[in-house]
C-alpha cells in the first residue's frame, strides 16, 4: 500500500492524535506541578492551562476513535472542532509577532494590575518590585527587598520589558507551528473520510 492510501492516512492521522494526548497530558501536569511546588499561586492561571489540556485530550480522543474507527461523525465534528482552533490559534500567534513595544508594555501594565498572585509570582520569580516604582511602605515578595533594602530591587517594567519580546517571538512560532500541524490533521481527517476501507465490502459507502 503506497503512502496516501487508507492505511498510511489511517497510521498517519492516529499519530497526529496520539501527539496531541501527550501534549495535553504534558500541559495539565505542568500546571499541577507548578501549583504543587507554589511556583504558581495563581489559581485561575492553573485552570485556564489545565482547561487548554483537558480540551485538546478530548479532541485529540475525538480524532483518534474517528481514525481508529473510520467514524464519519466523528471526523466531520473533528474537522470542524480543529479548524475553529486553527483560526483562533493562528491568528493569536500572528498577534504576538506583531505585537511592538508599546503595545506589549500596555499589555504587561493591564496584566500586572489586573491581580495580586499574578505581581506576587512575578516579583518572587524575577526578584524584583512593583511595575514602574518599587513600593517603599508596601509589600513585596521579592528577597532583595526582604533581605536588603528596597533600594536595592529593580522594577519589574523593566526586567519584564526585557524577556517580554523573546517570550512572545517563542509563544507565536510554537503557536504557528502547532496551528500547521492543526491544518494537517483537518486535511488528514477530510482525505480520511473519503477514502473507502479496502477490508470492507468494496460496494458498500462508507
Amino acid at each position: 500500500m503506497v503512502c496516501g492510501g487508507f492505511i498510511c492516512t489511517k497510521n498517519a492521522l492516529s499519530a497526529l492524535n496520539v501527539l496531541y494526548v501527550l501534549v495535553s497530558l504534558l500541559l495539565i501536569g505542568v500546571a499541577a506541578w507548578g501549583k504543587w511546588f507554589d511556583l504558581v499561586s495563581s489559581f485561575r492561571v492553573v485552570a485556564g492551562v489545565v482547561s487548554v489540556g483537558i480540551f485538546l485530550f478530548l479532541v485529540a480522543i475525538v480524532g483518534l476513535c474517528g481514525a481508529l474507527k473510520h467514524h464519519q461523525v466523528l471526523l466531520f465534528f473533528y474537522m470542524i472542532i480543529l479548524f475553529t482552533v486553527f483560526v483562533m490559534q493562528f491568528s493569536v500567534s500572528c498577534a504576538c509577532l506583531a505585537l511592538n513595544k508599546d503595545q506589549q508594555n500596555h499589555l504587561l501594565e493591564v496584566g500586572w494590575n489586573k491581580s495580586e498572585a499574578t505581581q506576587s509570582d512575578v516579583e518572587k520569580t524575577l526578584n524584583c518590585c512593583g511595575f514602574f516604582s518599587v513600593p517603599i511602605n508596601g509589600s513585596c515578595a521579592a528577597s532583595c527587598y526582604k533581605l536588603v533594602t528596597p533600594s536595592a530591587c529593580n522594577t519589574c517594567s523593566n526586567t519584564i520589558q526585557q524577556i517580554a519580546g523573546e517570550v512572545l517571538r517563542f509563544v507565536g512560532g510554537i503557536g504557528l507551528f502547532f496551528s500547521f500541524t492543526e491544518i494537517l490533521g483537518v486535511w488528514l481527517a477530510h482525505r480520511y473520510r473519503n477514502l473507502k476501507d479496502p477490508r470492507s465490502n468494496p460496494g458498500a459507502f462508507l
